[in-house]
């Protein structure tokens, strides 16, 4: 997928998702890597009343090369947030990746000594904690390496993951150092373990059962945030168990006023339970947050603002001066239909020009500029 250098471009005749509304026909200038005020000297693309979004947030993905990085730009997802990446070195590569989506990553997660994750291929035996004191040794490992956050494992009660008391020490050790922490949950009991630790963030929702309200309440009150990666979890149950109750616990959790962000759990390692592809899962995860109840505008704010402000990526998630040039281009009312965020003219990653992948419910006919179809 070829990607074209930044420059200075003025997208005319375009309405912009303010996070909320459509604004009225405007120009939007993509001056370098960020997103400018002044036209003047830019090459004009006229998008005819197409609409432009914020670069798309997967906020549970995970990384195993830079195909991964292209893959997500091409469907207009400009941003990763990586659960689990490793070995320290290729995250160190993937941080020199250019033109493609930017993320963030949290490095090894720290996982139980018999729980499932121990047993995946490749699982280095430094991510297991098996006391409090292993899980503050394990953030300062990760510190050390330069990851964003911490990610812990929570299993259900006897299945082998970190203690309550273990996830916790995790939790306030991370604090100690600025970050932020997201613990897995993916089973009802693991969900009460995560809730219970403090983390900042809940990734999952049951796939044995809906959350329990006691424990909708706590993140309501603590001001915890759930990234439930519906596309995963119903992946892992399909011809297996009903999916309603995946459902059932995001709709909980919106009615409760629980910030809700969309992640997909893209992750296509030998060994997963469900493989999930890079940037068009986000796409359906959408479709599935509006499923549960949330509104498209809700739904495509728990993909751009509200996970750039959770994980404090201050230059991003919005179509504002001085951002990030990270945008989507495409076709179609969003607020009305939430799958026209599939219809994509074209994608820019930090000023980059990319053209879009190849699906059925893109834009074919593309002009030389990326922007006009025919």
């Amino acid at each position: 997928m070829a990607t074209t250098s930044a420059a200075k471009t003025a997208l005319t005749n375009v309405r912009v998702f303010d996070g909320r509304e459509l604004s009225a026909p405007c120009t939007v200038v993509i001056d370098g890597g960020v997103i400018g005020t002044d036209a003047r000297g830019a090459q004009e693309l006229d998008a005819d009343g197409a609409v432009v979004l914020p670069g798309l947030i997967d906020s549970h993905v995970h990384l195993h090369d830079s195909r991964a990085l292209e893959q997500l730009a091409s469907y207009g997802v400009t941003t990763g947030l990586d659960m689990g990446a490793g070995p320290a070195e290729l995250v160190a590569t993937l941080r020199k990746v250019t033109g493609y989506a930017d993320f963030r990553t949290a490095g090894l997660p720290a996982i139980g000594p018999d729980g499932a994750h121990s047993r995946f291929p490749g699982m280095p035996p430094e991510a297991i904690i098996r006391t409090p004191q292993d899980a503050r040794n394990h953030v300062a490992a990760r510190v050390a390496e330069g990851v964003d956050y911490i990610k812990g494992i929570a299993e259900a009660p006897g299945d082998g993951g970190p203690s309550g008391e273990s996830l916790r020490a995790l939790v306030t050790a991370a604090r100690a150092h600025g970050m932020k922490t997201v613990i897995h949950a993916a089973s009802v009991g693991a969900f009460t373990i995560a809730v219970d630790s403090g983390a900042d963030f809940i990734t999952h929702v049951p796939n044995d059962g809906v959350i329990a309200e006691t424990d909708v309440a706590k993140m309501a009150a603590a001001g915890q945030i759930a990234i439930p990666t519906i596309t995963m979890m119903e992946g892992v149950l399909a011809g297996k168990a009903p999916t309603t109750h995946l459902f059932k616990s995001v709709a909980n959790l919106h009615h409760a006023h629980v910030n809700v962000l969309a992640g997909t759990d893209a992750n296509t390692l030998p060994g997963i339970p469900f493989a999930v592809q890079h940037g068009e899962s986000l796409h359906h995860e959408l479709e599935r947050l509006v499923q549960t109840g949330l509104s498209p505008a809700e739904a495509l704010r728990a993909a751009t603002i509200l996970p750039a402000r959770a994980f404090g990526l201050t230059d991003r998630g919005a179509v504002e001066p001085g951002l990030r040039a990270d945008l989507l281009l495409i076709d179609g009312d969003p607020l009305a239909d939430i799958t026209a965020t599939r219809k994509i003219r074209n994608i820019w990653c930090g000023g980059h020009s990319i053209a879009p992948a190849r699906h059925p419910n893109r834009c074919d006919g593309f002009g030389a500029d990326g922007v006009h179809c025919r």
